[in-house]
């Protein structure tokens, strides 16, 4: 059954809770004109009582009229992502307290950088970061000195980027110490040693460093300090930086073959280059880390050092689950050897579901609590990933993914707020005052250590509010993804049971087992054996259930999207398994035909909570099915044509 608690979190479907908003709006917009009136109350109105009966405001009105009729109506077409019907992308109906959060935090305009221009909000985001870091399983008391700090981003590949910038300082940083050379202080004795500390070491060199310049006196320490600053890469730049240390290579990332093209971006953004991005295979569609020890390995053997291993919690096409547990032991088993990485997970779509593993007081739930609750979710693996979240280095979260909030609003996340020291950047117009020495203190002048130099104070705002109304543990947030995972589990028994009503026509495939709210489908005509019949099959289904600007969204009964399967990506075994669950011919997926070169499959995420809609008694999987053998019945011949087999 849909927990009650859930019905007045969105506007609905229908807009059901459309006086509830109205109310909040109306109620907070009165509210900030109370405020701007009692400000100030002995200065006079700038804009005269009359001023409505001019001429000229009253064209700007009927201009301004005129504009916003027309975007509403343009609007119209757009994609309805709050409907049930709406199975596509990682994108629902946004939740009411973020989005009143926002609304009444827009007209104050609060930038997020400073202090000076976000008193409230730069606060709030903060705890935000806090928030998610308890999510996470990070410490999140910032009176502990490895207190985690997460911030907001634009969204998820901007924090994939402040991942690379965050881990490559405290690779290197190591090492401009040892060029900097500061008398009495602890530094490994050469450039290869320094350069393959783990994180945990750099931050506690960095730790020492700064407890050893703290007994300088003040002209002596900014010397030392410009001494190291001159060492840098951040200084120097990657060229001459590895110029003037010969025995290093630039860091190689690792990060599996479904990882975000983000990674790409960022890798060239800070100027070590693609070539130095290595993918790594997958095995049923998560990261292989037989081959991930393998690419160590292989690394070893030319000299080069990893500077970060990603794992994706949550696959943006598939939804998949990489073995978190598993790559976190070999990277203890590496850094015993002397030869440290840090580990990122990619949790832009995954990392909300945690909200299901997380007890109130923030403790990690147990696989078999959780078994109770569900079909088979979660898997052993899903769960031991899970629990090691909090020893990754640094994380990533779309707050505006399954966190339903409006875009732009990603996060990163680090476990030990200490390192964010490496990436501090001044400007005397921005931050004043003397060095902060508190948790909260320190990170109010925020745009020191952010890729932003101006960031929305309003989503801050409404990541917080949300957080504080539905908390982030299994009995508040939690809620809501259960109600995707019964989705998904019962979508994912739907296509067993259409696979099986269909088979005289068609193959049907769930090529691997969901690990999160996200289902794809692969389909061939009964009979076929040939994977350029069966992509131009599927975009004919596609044809039928995607965005057409061109014409009326009603003309839609649903909406999906699709994704591919390649060789290289699922692995050749797996790869060959679905090809003969449809009953496709593998040696028709040529590399030289762009038609059949990759298996095109339907995607479908399972966001929206009202998808089985226990009130009415419908199940919008049960629709949407139907739906597909109408299709097929025009699209299939009643039995198997002889010339396809």
């Amino acid at each position: 059954m849909t927990e009650p608690s859930l019905y007045p979190c969105f506007l609905g479907p229908y807009g059901e809770n459309d006086a509830l908003l109205e109310r909040l709006v109306l109620e907070f917009l009165r509210d900030h004109v109370f405020w701007r009136r009692n400000l100030y109350p002995e200065d006079p109105p700038a804009i005269p009582t009359r001023a409505a009966q001019q001429p000229a405001f009253q064209e700007f009105e009927a201009r301004l009229r005129r504009e916003l009729h027309t975007l509403s109506a343009a609007l119209k077409r757009s994609v309805p992502f709050h409907s049930p019907r709406y199975l596509g992308h990682m994108v629902s109906d946004l939740l009411l307290p973020g989005l009143v959060a926002q609304i009444l935090a827009l007209p104050y305009n609060p930038n997020n950088v400073s202090d000076e221009a976000a008193p409230v909000t730069i606060d709030l985001e903060i705890k935000v970061g806090l928030q998610l870091a308890k999510l996470l399983g990070y410490a999140s008391d910032p009176q502990q000195d490895h207190c985690a700090f997460g911030h907001l981003t634009s969204g998820g590949t901007l924090a994939n980027f402040q991942a690379l910038r965050l881990a490559l300082a405290l690779k290197c940083f190591p090492v401009a110490l040892r060029a900097a050379a500061p008398p009495g202080m602890h530094i490994p004795d050469d450039d290869v040693q320094a350069f393959r500390l783990t994180p945990t070491q750099s931050i506690a060199l960095l730790t020492d460093w700064q407890g050893w310049l703290a007994a300088l006196e003040p002209a002596e320490r900014a010397r030392w300090r410009r001494t190291l600053e001159a060492a840098r890469i951040e200084q120097l730049g990657s060229v001459r930086f590895f110029a003037m240390h010969p025995a290093l290579l630039p860091p190689v990332v690792l990060a599996p073959v479904t990882a975000h093209y983000s990674w790409s971006k960022g890798m060239k953004m800070l100027g070590l280059g693609r070539e130095q991005l290595r993918l790594i295979p997958e095995r049923g569609m998560r990261l292989d880390i037989t081959a991930c020890a393998q690419a160590l390995r292989d690394l070893d053997a030319t000299g080069a050092s990893p500077l970060l291993a990603v794992a994706v919690f949550g696959t943006t096409e598939f939804g998949t689950i990489d073995p978190v547990h598993e790559l976190v032991a070999l990277r203890e088993r590496r850094a015993a050897q002397g030869k440290g990485f840090a580990i990122h997970v990619d949790a832009a779509w995954g990392g909300y579901l945690a909200t299901l593993f997380r007890q109130e007081d923030g403790a990690l739930r147990s696989l078999q609590s959780m078994r109770a609750e569900f079909t088979s979710f979660p898997s052993a693996d899903t769960h031991a990933a899970t629990a090691a979240l909090g020893q990754a280095d640094s994380i990533t979260v779309d707050p505006h993914k399954l966190g339903y909030l409006a875009y732009g609003a990603g996060a990163f996340v680090c476990r030990d707020h200490r390192a964010m020291e490496l990436l501090t950047e001044t400007a005397d117009y921005v931050f004043t005052g003397a060095a902060p020495s508190g948790y909260f203190e320190r990170y109010r002048k925020l745009g020191q250590y952010i890729p932003e130099g101006s960031k929305s104070g309003a989503a801050a705002a409404a990541v917080y509010v949300t957080h504080r109304v539905l908390p982030l543990d299994h009995a508040h947030f939690g809620q809501l993804v259960r109600q995707t995972i019964r989705a998904t589990e019962a979508f994912a028994a739907r296509a067993e049971q259409f696979a099986r009503e269909m088979e005289s026509r068609l193959r049907v495939c769930v090529p691997y087992a969901p690990d999160s709210n996200l289902v794809c489908m692969a389909l061939n005509p009964a009979g076929n054996r040939d994977v350029a019949v069966a992509n131009a099959f599927t975009r004919r289904i596609h044809g039928a259930i995607s965005t057409d600007t061109g014409a009326a969204v009603q003309n839609r009964e649903f909406f999906g999207s699709t994704t591919t399967l390649r060789a290289e990506i699922l692995g050749a075994q797996d790869m060959h398994r679905v090809l003969h669950e449809l009953g496709l011919d593998a040696n028709s997926m040529r590399a030289d035909d762009p038609r059949a070169d990759r298996l095109l499959i339907l995607r479908h995420t399972l966001m929206n909570p009202f998808i089985i809609d226990d009130e009415n008694g419908i199940s919008y999987i049960d629709r949407y099915f139907d739906y597909l053998s109408r299709r097929m019945a025009l699209l299939l011949p009643a039995t198997p044509s002889p010339r396809a087999a």
